[in-house]
């Protein structure tokens, strides 16, 4: 049987490799709670940063944990993003690594969460009510059947979250020499229908991740692929809601 997800994280030879390996097998239940312990693992960790910045917010004088805010976002991204790619290659370790990732990534996000509500309070709230309001939204779409993950519509994502995350990475090398990819940053009508467009596929990678997912319990999956299931959810919503700050930050500064 072959999987496809939009998320990077989840591939078709994670579950292929393992189907029929083992009588305890993977549960839509065990995923879901297994999401619910990641997210709440990453909220935990990210009310530390979150906490550093805040508490100077109001205070009208400069930041003396900015130095150590910094550091927690950028060491968060780095080792998440390494330990999400050994979970990604190396699929039996998410039990022990996924959680780990969400420590790391909650400290980014909860630094990043600071920064964006310093500047535009209220967003963050916003933000995460549009994300898990997008992820009920979508789920309820996917179990009646307005949503279908048909397989040109799983190569349609695939193909745009491919693009970018390519355009991306370009951007992030051209920053090293001052050079920032023109209007897509901006608050202009560009940058504001570039996040949008990035918010719905983001949003519509979580519709490939529940097929995924649902796939993989039907075709009797170990249950250790439960945290890999989880993992690749955590991961596009974890995405879904930096892009739901920038698009609010956008239309803020209109």
């Amino acid at each position: 049987m072959e999987f496809r997800s939009g998320n990077p994280v989840l591939s078709d030879k994670a579950f292929n490799q393992h189907l029929g390996a083992t009588t305890d097998r993977m549960t839509l239940d065990g995923t879901v709670n297994k999401t619910g312990l990641l997210l709440f693992i990453a909220v935990l960790a990210a009310a530390w940063p979150w906490s550093l910045v805040m508490q100077h917010a109001n205070a009208g004088t400069a930041n003396p944990n900015a130095g150590l805010v910094g550091l927690l976002a950028i060491g968060g991204a780095i080792i998440g993003l390494i330990l999400a790619l050994i979970i990604s290659f190396k699929a039996h370790t998410a039990p022990y690594l996924a959680p780990v990732y969400a420590v790391f990534e909650g400290l980014f996000l909860g630094a990043v969460s600071g920064f964006f509500e310093m500047r535009y309070p209220g967003i963050v709230l916003q933000a995460i009510g549009l994300t898990f309001g997008t992820l009920g939204a979508l789920l309820l779409a996917y179990k009646s059947g307005l949503i279908r993950a048909s397989e040109n519509f799983k190569l349609g994502i695939v193909a745009a979250t491919g693009a970018i995350m390519l355009l991306y990475v370009v951007g992030f090398v051209l920053s090293f020499f001052g050079i920032q990819i023109p209007l897509i940053h901006g608050s202009g009508f560009v940058g504001i229908g570039f996040s949008l467009f990035v918010v719905t596929i983001a949003a519509l990678n979580l519709v490939l991740d529940f097929d995924f997912i649902e796939n993989g319990v039907a075709a009797g999956a170990p249950k250790y692929m439960e945290w890999y299931g989880a993992f690749g959810l955590i991961v596009t919503l974890f995405w879904l809601y930096l892009e739901m700050l920038r698009l609010l930050a956008k239309l803020r500064d209109r």
